[in-house]
């Protein structure tokens, strides 16, 4: 289905023919004042330099061609050069109507494409903090995003299952089972004692080396210690609503490595440098410098950056992606260049396949700092789910008439919500202060606002049905009745290009914009319109069937968003 900024251009376009212009001027985009118009161009403004002449008189050329259109209310040149678009109440109302009779209300799925998506990068031995909170919330809103528009999503949470930390845990960890409780307190207790005692860091520095050797005994603990973790970690992100298709990690592609290196050195890429084995990737163009990337260091050891090398190789063999979308914290940047660069360079992954790295900022405490306990410690992933939780809890019951299990229930959903809508409406590479207070809040721009407009839409149409209403479709749909109404629809027929452009620029704040949009539409039009009061039966059945498809549009956003709603608040 056409966009409706598409149809408009069309019709624009054609009039700049008709006024004997160039029809590429004739683009259009929201206008910035709603309160004079709802679409504007700006073409004649960009022509009048190349033509040298008047932008006014050339925009009222084009807006005569379309004063008499029955699709626009009207079209009006206004200084220095603009023309100013409102939409006829007939032709919102027929858009409308198609958005509700087509597949996903509108949105075309692109050529499906395959697609992995690094996100989560838990470290084993270590229960998630709120620290993985971003990479999990993000990179799962861009997978389901990706999947609505029909690609092939394949989600890796690339787990840190390798490397020193392991032999560090290994060397420290004592014969008997151990529960993620104790891992979480070895592996720093490990990581300080190897600071002060060298004899301690070189028996780790060993055990890491047997480990990637195939040990059997290391390779016991090892195995212990994945035990342990992983079912933690499904635990947890089971909690966040967060599904990964893949658990590989860095010990997945161990026995690549060597392959790899010697391939780096056999195209004469890979050199020595101080002892490690490097891959010069700077370019002349760099503005900044861009140090060689470390493929083995001087002790035989590998780095993040060859199993990372290692996995795009692996990857290309199982799933030849069309698009890599690696989702970590901003100040892996560099990294992510030097992996790229070098993969490129050792022809790992082919022209024709994308490498894309997104990075985002830190979570923050309402003092600007990295958020922490009350102790001045890491936060549990799960603590702060559950004080989240409690606190809307807390909302929930103080207000409203609710038993014990049902308000608990809810609460999980909404709270929830609140997290990941908190997290997911501000810009990935922005660093952003998480205010429970605001974030669990029933009114404003939060998670909890958004649900509590589905759930007053479906107590509505609940309502309307208990009480013997007829059914109504998408036909009972009838032009606008007040500006509230047709606000409503303006926000609505918007749907399948702001989808279409966070998919675009991997971007879902752009969807959370949309809906809180959305949600400010549909309450003022309940507030000003009462809708299962409504004497005239066509009326009624136009409005319910308008505030379903806003329901079902809202619905769509939250699922892609990675959070639902509950049947009542």
């Amino acid at each position: 289905m056409k966009k409706m900024t598409e149809l408009i251009e069309s019709k624009l376009q054609e009039a700049f023919r008709e006024a004997g212009l160039d029809e590429s001027y004739g683009r259009v985009g929201l206008s910035n004042r709603p309160d004079l118009c709802e679409y504007q161009c700006n073409g004649c403004l960009s022509a009048a330099k190349v033509l040298h002449r008047n932008p006014l008189e050339m925009a009222g050329q084009v807006a005569s061609v379309l004063k008499n259109s029955s699709d626009f209310e009207s079209v009006e040149a206004v200084a220095p050069g603009f023309i100013n678009i409102k939409l006829s109440k007939e032709a919102l109302s027929f858009f409308v109507k198609q958005m509700s009779e087509e597949k996903k209300y509108g949105v075309e799925e692109e050529q499906p494409k395959t697609i992995i998506v690094d996100y989560g990068g838990a470290n084993v031995a270590k229960p998630l903090h709120i620290g993985h909170l971003r990479s999990a919330i993000i990179g799962e809103s861009i997978k389901r995003l990706g999947a609505y528009m029909g690609h092939n999503m394949i989600g890796d949470v690339h787990l840190g299952d390798w490397g020193l930390q392991m032999g560090l845990i290994i060397e420290m960890m004592p014969d008997h089972t151990v529960s993620i409780d104790e891992l979480e307190k070895i592996y720093p207790a490990a990581s300080a004692k190897a600071k002060e005692d060298p004899d301690f860091a070189e028996r780790a520095h060993q055990k890491t080396l047997l480990l990637q050797s195939g040990d059997p005994e290391c390779l016991k603990k090892w195995n212990q210690i994945m035990d342990v973790s992983l079912r933690d970690l499904k635990k947890n992100y089971e909690k966040l609503d967060v599904h990964f298709d893949l658990w590989n990690g860095e010990s997945t592609v161990n026995d690549l490595i060597p392959g790899m290196i010697q391939n780096l050195i056999d195209k004469g890429l890979a050199y020595e440098s101080d002892g490690a084995l490097v891959v010069n990737v700077a370019e002349a163009e760099d503005k900044k410098e861009i140090p060689p990337c470390i493929v083995r260091k001087s002790d035989g050891a590998a780095l993040y950056a060859t199993s990372d090398l290692a996995t795009l190789e692996q990857r290309e063999e199982l799933f030849k992606p069309d698009l890599y979308i690696y989702i970590t914290d901003k100040r892996q940047a560099m990294h992510f260049v030097q992996v790229f660069r070098t993969a490129r360079k050792a022809s790992i992954v082919p022209e024709n396949h994308s490498l894309v790295h997104i990075g985002f900022g830190t979570m923050n405490g309402k003092d600007g700092k990295p958020f922490k306990t009350r102790s001045g410690g890491v936060m549990r992933l799960e603590e702060l789910i559950s004080d989240t939780n409690e606190a809307v809890y807390n909302r929930i019951t103080e207000s409203r008439d609710i038993t014990e299990e049902e308000a608990r229930k809810t609460a999980e959903i909404v709270g929830l919500a609140a997290i990941k809508y908190g997290d997911l409406s501000n810009q990935a590479s922005k660093d952003y202060i998480f205010d429970l207070d605001k974030f669990t809040a029933f009114e404003g721009n939060t998670g909890p606002y958004i649900l509590y407009t589905i759930v007053r839409i479906k107590s509505i149409i609940n309502k309307y049905r208990s009480a013997g209403g007829s059914a109504f479709t998408s036909a009972d749909i009838r032009p606008s009745n007040s500006d509230s109404e047709k606000k409503l629809e303006l926000e609505l027929v918007r749907y399948n290009e702001v989808i279409e452009n966070a998919w675009t620029e991997l971007a879902p704040h752009k969807l959370c914009q949309y809906i809180y949009s959305v949600a400010e539409a549909f309450n003022s039009f309940y507030h000003e319109v009462k809708i299962l009061s409504e004497p005239s039966d066509e009326l009624k059945k136009s409005y319910l069937a308008k505030i379903e498809l806003t329901m079902n549009v809202l619905l769509d956003c939250i699922h892609i968003l990675g959070f639902e709603a509950p049947d009542k608040m």
